[in-house]
């Protein structure tokens, strides 16, 4: 009887779709099953979170050799080098001892890395911040003032040496491994909400930290996640991330998360209230922000989500 309804429902198939697509799905389902774990979850993160502190502690062995040779103006970035290098290691050793899905499973596969992902990141994550800026400044909460004299283009390209990694290493921290298995596990909405906590309280013992700061950070975290969901690229997420960083430090000369980078020839001031212009967090913090961020929050969300398939 069951070899019978076999027989009829392959005929059914066969019926409707063409040979060449019923090959390609079955290839695809003999992949997928090739890939799959078999270790659970929780194992699976754990093994994740001592491979990437082996990948750390690494990494920071081996910059301490040559420390002595790195200059002070490139230390800071360096250090963001290793922990970006650290985390790589560790979904490295985790894809080759327990998860054999590979990159693209983390949104990290070639597939993942278009210009149009990219674009979708990055103009989404510096209209963000940029937009509410400009009210502020427009409205005089946030005011232009002259600096000492020096190079915005050379502040910008360190600046950027610093971000680039640092942006990287939080991500993948975030929203790499660990957010493809809870996600995994409880659905992007879970893994959304967990991972935005997560985010936001990476940000609490920064200088200048409120509550206030912290939730705006956390509603950021919302944020790159769906970007992350949407576009089914981290790269994605990375780029606007990157972005809203870079406008705040490279483009406006202003402090970012609590932190304060050179800020040659001009700076931007807080002359407003602390919960629009975010105070000493930087404008990032304010009610302003948390407005961009919800509506690039809104635009993204209306994009539907692409699944991450592990690598055949």
């Amino acid at each position: 009887m069951q070899n019978a309804e076999r027989t009829g429902f392959h005929s059914a198939l066969c019926a409707l779709y063409p040979a060449s697509w019923i090959h390609e799905r079955h290839r695809a389902l003999s992949a997928n099953q090739r890939v799959s774990p078999t270790v659970s979850p929780p194992w699976r993160l754990a093994v994740f979170v001592l491979a990437t502190a082996v990948g750390i502690l690494g990494m920071r062995l081996a910059h301490s050799v040559v420390s002595g040779w790195i200059p002070v103006w490139a230390r800071e970035a360096s250090f963001m080098v290793v922990m970006s290098g650290g985390m790589l290691v560790g979904h490295l050793w985790t894809f080759s001892v327990v998860d054999a899905r590979g990159w693209k499973f983390v949104g990290l596969g070639r597939d993942s890395l278009q210009p149009a992902q990219l674009a979708t990141g990055a103009v989404l994550g510096a209209l963000a911040i940029a937009v509410p800026a400009a009210v502020l400044v427009a409205i005089g909460w946030l005011r232009i003032e002259p600096s000492e004299a020096g190079s915005s283009l050379g502040a910008a390209a360190a600046s950027l040496a610093v971000l680039i990694p640092a942006s990287l290493w939080e991500e993948l921290f975030v929203r790499g491994y660990a957010f493809a298995t809870l996600r995994e596990r409880w659905g992007a909405t879970g893994a959304i909400a967990a991972t935005s906590l997560l985010f936001g309280g990476l940000h609490f013992l920064n200088e200048g930290s409120t509550l206030a700061a912290v939730a705006v950070v956390t509603l950021a975290g919302v944020f790159l996640g769906l970007v992350l969901v949407r576009t089914g690229s981290l790269y994605a997420a990375w780029a606007a991330h990157l972005a809203w960083n870079a406008v705040l430090v490279a483009v406006m000369h202003a402090t970012v998360s609590g932190l304060a980078m050179d800020a040659p020839d001009y700076r931007i001031v807080d002359s407003g209230p602390d919960w629009a212009t975010g105070g000493t967090w930087g404008p990032e913090g304010g009610m302003f922000a948390a407005a961009g961020i919800v509506v690039a929050t809104w635009i993204i969300f209306r994009r539907p989500s692409r699944r991450l398939e592990p690598d055949a």
